[in-house]
């Protein structure tokens, strides 16, 4: 038996890394996944993944920005799934660049798909998850939202508002029994870390000073959908509000 049998889980960025990861093993550890991503192909691609693999997983394309959309894609699946047992904000964009080059449609962006989507999501999933029994919340933030980063203003204010998010729904609910945690990944190996390259008239000292201490000590996607995971089984019920790093030592 899985850990997630019969479960409906709602995975956002699940068209690669983490969100990607995430959806595979939630779906092999009996849920059924319903994904959604602004990369019809890649969602494609993890939905017939999963399904090949033997699990049950649906999905539709969504920019989770929209609050329309993400309203229309919680309706579509609880209707797939039967019931949201678990919500996985691990949709997410940024990248360096230097603070006086950021425009405001950038920095809007930026905060629109990392924070405010996850206002979106929450908010729509919120009915489904306080119904008996009360499901839980898990955030995918960054190291970046613990310490500041340099050049990547707009992508570590967004992070420091998920984490200031997570703990304050923490709270807000807890009476209600539902759980709402983080995970804080250092460096991973996704699609998103080319756009997090050094340039030659950045600092490199710097840049280093956001680097984990072991040379190329990077996760893999499955490390963090391995946290994920466990921030939402039973094994976990005593955890809300926590914000865990997995950084290979970065913050330490």
């Amino acid at each position: 038996m899985g850990r997630f049998d019969g479960q409906g889980v709602f995975v956002t960025g699940a068209g690669s890394g983490i969100g990607r990861a995430t959806t595979a093993l939630f779906a092999a550890e009996g849920a059924h996944v319903f994904g959604v991503d602004v990369n019809r192909d890649g969602l494609s691609e993890t939905v017939t993944a999963v399904k090949d693999s033997g699990g049950a997983a649906d999905g539709t394309h969504c920019d989770v920005a929209d609050a329309a959309a993400v309203e229309r894609a919680v309706a579509k699946a609880a209707s797939a799934c039967g019931r949201l047992d678990v919500l996985v904000n691990a949709a997410g964009i940024g990248g360096f660049k230097r603070f006086e080059e950021l425009e405001p449609d950038e920095w809007q962006r930026t905060l629109g798909v990392n924070l405010t989507g996850m206002f979106h999501t929450i908010r729509a999933s919120l009915p489904h998850l306080l119904a008996p029994p009360v499901g839980c919340v898990v955030n995918v933030a960054s190291t970046s939202g613990l310490r500041g980063t340099a050049y990547a203003a707009h992508y570590a204010a967004s992070k420091f508002g998920v984490v200031g998010l997570t703990r304050t729904l923490a709270l807000e609910f807890a009476s209600r029994d539902l759980r709402v945690n983080c995970v804080c990944p250092g460096g991973v190996k996704t699609p998103l870390g080319r756009f997090f390259q050094r340039r030659e008239d950045f600092e490199a000292h710097l840049i280093d000073y956001s680097a984990p201490p072991k040379t190329g000590h990077f996760a893999d996607p499955e490390d963090i959908a391995n946290i994920i995971a466990f921030l939402a089984s039973d094994a976990a019920r005593m955890m809300n509000g926590a914000i865990l790093t997995a950084d290979g030592g970065t913050l330490a």
